[in-house]
């Protein structure tokens, strides 16, 4: 079985290695962005009804609301109200903006799973800094091998205008949600619960930080020592797991070197290193029901996939998900049996990237097929379905995102992944009784050592 390991991989690499470095467009077609583009490449115009025209999104708290940074972030959408509600007996009426996964929970749940659709807003932006190199990056950004990694990019997104080639353009799409700008540093609660079917759980408190070098004003690719994101976790209860801590380098160029990751014990005060926190290796404490490389919807190595962008589509998507993300909300408040609170929820009409991964001859990942929605304003993920090996929906991921708008970035303010057989799920980045995240910290790469992570464990 090992030798069949290597020889997999082997000719993997080999393949990788033989697809010669590919740019992604002409300045020609660059020059549209700012113009019928926007920064990042999506399209400024409105689709007539209910996407509106972009107008700049949102760069700095909303005019009138009391905001000071460390705040939860308020909501600037707060009057709006539903224009539609999505439930079990009208989702046949909606399929063509469904994904496949929110059409499979309506079946699950006919009676309780439903979606709130509001008016769409398009808050998404970013540091104008980011934007600036972003369009730079657009005629020289090169995928490495077969998505493997990027070169000749700086700080910015490295592809806003995809490649005519599908191939390509699926490589480059998901290489823009890994690189999207998330904060130089940052500390944060990650907590979840992974309840039962009947809704019991106990939460599980997670605390991270995360220092991405990559995203410095004025860095390149070369100024990184080819690590995209360090991540250190500890779980802080309950007092069973207490202490545990992961550290993780998520490398760029991973021909050159996969993703490196250690993990610490405190009852054993080691630290050992880990090459299975990568692909559909379990995550932290998540009972099975999140694979390592779903957190933040898709990360780590594209390797075990064949990838094809499908095209834009318009699609109900959670988005400027404030009302989930406000202070006080209990662990209770938020989840329910099969799914979280309905009333928590917000929706909203936006145009989506589609790609489609499928699993390579020879590789192995518990997910034959797996299809990934990126907003076009933030390239974020924020829908995944995800199949078994019978081709049936399996696991359904939804992005809760918000616009953290004293930075500004888009992301997720919290994660939900729903096993649609067993009838259970997992709610990550609940941190609504703890802290919001804290963009502010001072940190270096010393932090994020294996040397570090021993010192740093606690019980």
């Amino acid at each position: 079985m090992q030798f069949r390991k290597i020889l997999i991989s082997t000719a993997v690499a080999v393949s990788l290695a033989g697809i010669h470095a590919q740019a992604a467009v002409s300045p020609q077609e660059a020059a549209r962005l700012g113009k019928d583009l926007t920064l990042v490449g999506a399209e400024k115009a409105g689709n007539g009804g209910a996407i509106p025209a972009f107008d700049g999104g949102l760069t700095r708290p909303p005019a009138g609301i009391n905001y000071k940074v460390g705040d939860f972030h308020p909501d600037p959408f707060a009057a709006d109200k539903p224009t539609l509600t999505i439930d079990g007996t009208n989702y046949k009426q909606h399929l063509d903006k469904l994904p496949a996964g929110a059409v499979a929970t309506f079946e699950r749940y006919p009676q309780t799973f439903k979606m709130p659709i509001y008016p769409t807003r398009r808050s998404a932006t970013f540091p104008e800094y980011i934007l600036e190199y972003t369009v730079k990056n657009a005629t020289t950004g090169k995928i490495v091998g077969e998505g493997a990694g990027v070169e000749n990019v700086a700080v910015g997104i490295p592809f806003p205008i995809l490649s005519k080639d599908p191939k390509m353009a699926a490589y480059e799409a998901i290489w823009n949600h890994k690189m999207k700008y998330k904060g130089i540093a940052l500390r944060r609660w990650n907590n979840q619960v992974v309840p039962t079917v009947t809704g019991q759980f106990t939460p599980i408190k997670l605390q991270e930080e995360l220092l991405g070098l990559y995203w410095r004003k004025g860095s390149t690719i070369a100024d990184t020592g080819n690590v995209l994101q360090y991540l250190y976790q500890v779980v802080v209860a309950p007092a069973r797991l207490a202490g545990n801590g992961l550290l993780v380098h998520e490398t760029i160029d991973q021909l050159k070197l996969p993703r490196q990751a250690w993990i610490y014990n405190p009852g054993q005060r080691r630290v050992r290193k880990a090459p299975n926190v990568a692909y559909d290796n379990p995550g932290t404490a998540s009972d099975g029901l999140r694979t390592n490389d779903m957190t933040d919807m898709f990360n780590g190595a594209l390797d075990r996939y064949e990838w094809k962008y499908v095209g834009k589509k318009e699609m109900y998507v959670p988005y400027n998900s404030y009302k989930l993300h406000r202070k006080g909300l209990t662990y209770q408040d938020i989840v329910r049996p099969g799914h979280m609170n309905t009333e928590l929820l917000r929706y909203e009409l936006h145009r989506v990237h589609v790609v489609e991964a499928t699993l390579r001859a020879g590789a192995r990942h518990i997910n034959p097929r797996r299809t990934f929605y990126l907003d076009e304003d933030s390239w974020q993920i924020v829908v995944m379905d995800q199949y078994d090996a019978a081709g049936k929906m399996w696991r359904y991921s939804e992005a809760h995102c918000i616009n953290y708008y004293e930075q500004p970035l888009f992301w997720a303010t919290i994660e939900s992944h729903y096993d649609l057989k067993s009838g259970r799920y997992l709610v990550g980045g609940i941190d609504n009784m703890d802290s919001v995240i804290d963009f502010s910290i001072q940190t270096t790469p010393d932090n994020f050592s294996p040397q570090a992570l021993r010192t740093r464990g606690t019980r």
